[in-house]
């Protein structure tokens, strides 16, 4: 399968409390907590077959933009998106 994230749109799904893209019916999500003044992100999922394309990366990288864009700490309680952010120090300034 080949995937172009670019052309990929993560939409915000309050009610689930996450993150989401959506690709040929299959689900790939970032979970969050809001509290006042953080969010807090609790587990990245991207079905198996979807790995590998840089899905989980995409959803970790909207997720901190929509922190800062919102003025919210983040809390990555999440391994991957603790590890994105140690890979990305743009967002070291997010961590509460």
């Amino acid at each position: 399968m080949d995937i172009d994230t670019n052309s990929l749109e993560v939409a915000d799904n309050p009610e689930a409390h996450a993150f989401e893209i959506r690709v040929e019916g299959q689900l790939a999500l970032v979970a969050y907590r809001k509290r006042e003044g953080s969010i807090t992100y609790t587990h990245t999922e991207v079905p198996e077959a979807l790995e590998g394309h840089g899905i989980a990366g995409k959803l970790a990288k909207h997720a901190l933009d929509y922190a800062r864009a919102n003025g919210l700490r983040v809390v990555p309680q999440c391994p991957y998106v603790k590890a994105y952010i140690a890979r990305h120090p743009e967002y070291q300034d997010l961590l509460r």
